[in-house]
Parts: structure tokens; sequence; C-alpha cells
């Protein structure tokens, strides 16, 4: 398999999600504070003239897709939300720490027990919500259930 073949078939499946964001700018330093991500692409619309831009976190490929709007009405709202899994209890508790400072925690976290594990909810600059977790197990669910 050349390696062509390879990077077409990591693009099977569940890609990305598409969100409107008014301030591209404060979207990114969000997602960057919040949830490791990176700007992987970037262009403006040739149909639009709105700014688009990729966020990824580098584990899958999966990114965030923002698109520069004049204005958002959030679609993802508490119940509705991204969720990203954190490398310890403690780090979910530092992040709610900063978002809390900033006026961005929807919802203290709280520990639901397996297999829900311990969450937090926070508000994107559009009002998007953004899950923290730690012990969702979410990977080793999908893998025992292939």
């Amino acid at each position: 398999m050349t390696k062509s073949q390879e990077m077409t078939m990591l693009d099977i499946g569940l890609t990305h999600i598409a969100l409107p964001a008014s301030d591209i700018g404060r979207s990114v330093e969000f997602y960057a504070a919040y949830a490791e991500m990176q700007v992987v692409h970037r262009r403006i619309d040739r149909e639009t003239g709105a700014e688009v831009v990729w966020l990824s976190d580098h584990t899958r490929p999966f990114v965030i897709v923002l698109i520069q709007t004049p204005s958002v009405r959030p679609v993802l709202s508490p119940l509705a939300h991204l969720g990203i899994d954190c490398k310890s209890r403690e780090a979910v508790d530092k992040l709610c720490d900063k978002a809390r400072q900033a006026g961005l925690l929807v919802e203290e976290p709280k520990d639901s027990g397996y297999p829900i594990g311990y969450w937090a909810f926070l508000r994107d600059p559009d009002g998007h919500t953004l899950e923290l977790s730690y012990g969702q197990e979410i990977g080793l669910t999908v893998t025992e259930e292939s």
C-alpha cells in the first residue's frame, strides 16, 4: 500500500464537525487553551469570503472546522457538546480553574461514576459547549465492541 492510499484510508468515518465562529482568533485561542488543538488548515472561502480554520489535537484524523460568520446562534449548548478527555482529574480541575477565572465554566466538575467519569462543561467564545472529562474509557468501549 502506498503512502497516498494510506492517507486516503484515514478519511473514512467521522472526520469533522463544523461550527460558526464570530471571531476566529478568539475561538482558536480557546480551543488551543482548553483542548490542546492547533490550526492545521486556514483559508478564505472563495465563494463567501469567510475565513475557515481547521483545528486538530493530532490524536486522530478529526478536526473542528470553524467558519467565520457575523453572528452566531450557539449550536452546541449544554447537552449538545464536544467532548475531550484529559490526562487526569487534576488536568480537568486545572482547566476548570482557568475557565472559572475567565467566566467560561458552565458546569462545575463532578464525578458521575463509570462509564461517565469525571467531567465539566465550558463555554467557547460563541457559546458552544466543550466537555472536559477524565475516565470515560470511550476508546476501550469501542475496542471491546469491535
